[in-house]
């Protein structure tokens, strides 16, 4: 993350990687302050085990970008919302060059990068593919129950 004031934010993305059983670091790298850290960090990801990255920041939030430009893993871009309602973050992660992607997920999603960087790593693994195949149907039961209590609240002109 940018710095640790996106902790709040990304305590989401710690939560269900957690919860998956599958092992991360959380480091506070600027790409703005601290360049010649992220640059070490990005270079060495792949050599260290490193199969997908979460980036995080806001305002101009380059960090996602500048990692993706010197590593050849996968990069997940958090866009924070700091100013302008978060979409300063967004267009500074999305509108990336051709040849450097960094896939990105809504302002604040950090929930959904988690769930994105579970997804990309049960390709080549088998635990967590039938952990993340049980977690989908867990998510359609949830809905499936929320319907069915629905149908249980009562109307004069409900028709379901």
């Amino acid at each position: 993350m940018g710095s640790t004031s996106d902790l709040p934010i990304m305590e989401k993305a710690a939560k269900v990687l957690n919860d998956f059983k599958v092992p991360f670091e959380m480091n506070a790298l600027s790409a703005h302050r601290t360049p010649e850290a992220v640059e070490e960090f990005a270079k060495n990801a792949q050599k260290r085990g490193i199969k997908v990255i979460i980036a995080a920041a806001g305002m101009a939030a380059h960090l996602g970008g500048v990692i993706a430009s010197m590593t050849t893993v996968p990069v997940i871009g958090v866009p924070i919302k700091s100013s302008i309602e978060g979409l300063d973050s967004l267009l500074s992660i999305v509108q990336m060059p051709p040849g450097i992607p960094v896939a990105t997920v809504g302002i604040n999603g950090a929930m959904n990068a988690g769930i994105l960087a579970v997804q990309i790593l049960a390709l080549s693994d088998e635990r967590l593919s039938a952990e993340f195949a049980q977690f989908k149907e867990d998510l359609k039961k949830k809905i499936e129950k929320a319907n069915a209590e629905l149908s249980e609240v009562k109307y004069d002109y409900k028709c379901n």
